[in-house]
Parts: C-alpha cells; structure tokens; sequence
C-alpha cells in the first residue's frame, strides 16, 4: 500500500517535480501519506480551478481541510506535524492551485 500511496501522490505532481517529490514522499510515514492522499482526494471532488493560490492560501486551506476532517480530535501535535509535511508538498511539487471551496467563500 505505501508504495501505490508513493506512486500516485507523486504523480500529482507537475511532471518537472515528480522525481523531487518522489524522494520527499519516501520519508513519510504510511498514515502520513495517506493524509496527504485524502486532501488531494478532497480537492479534486472540491476543484475550484487551476489558479495558483499563496502559501498563506494553501495553509488556510490545509486548515479548513483538517477542521472538516477531525473537528477537536486527535493528538493537536501529530495533527499540525501532517498540516505541515501536505504544505510542504504542494509547495515542493507546485500544486499551489490544490484547495478546497474556501476560497469561494471569501469573494
């Protein structure tokens, strides 16, 4: 399962960045990437575009995402530690345009 979760995060990647993100993703724990699979997963039911978004963006997103998805629960340190590892792959593979429906709610 690790490596079709490997596989198939890496192939979101853009293709100039699939390698690079492929050794990123080999340090991750399973439920880490599972975490990140399902964000992606979320966001192509959610798809809002293509348009590039800031770090700031994409964080406010992660965080509506981990709000939906656990409400209070959970261990608060294991939870922002996955929040970061998914920011840094989308900046690191250049899915800044990966986010849910938020950004429909602020215009």
């Amino acid at each position: 399962m690790r490596t079709a979760l490997i596989s198939a995060i890496a192939a979101c990647a853009e293709q100039r960045f699939q390698r690079k993100a492929h050794k990123f993703l080999l340090g991750l724990s399973t439920d880490e990437l599972q975490y990140i699979a399902e964000f992606l997963g979320a966001c192509v039911l959610e798809s809002l575009g293509r348009s590039a978004l800031s770090r700031r963006d994409l964080a406010d997103g992660i965080a509506q995402f981990e709000q939906v998805r656990h409400g209070r629960t959970g261990l608060l340190a294991d939870r922002e530690h996955k929040m970061i590892l998914l920011l840094e792959y989308l900046c690191r593979s250049r899915l800044t345009y990966c986010c849910l429906a938020m950004r429909a709610e602020r215009t």
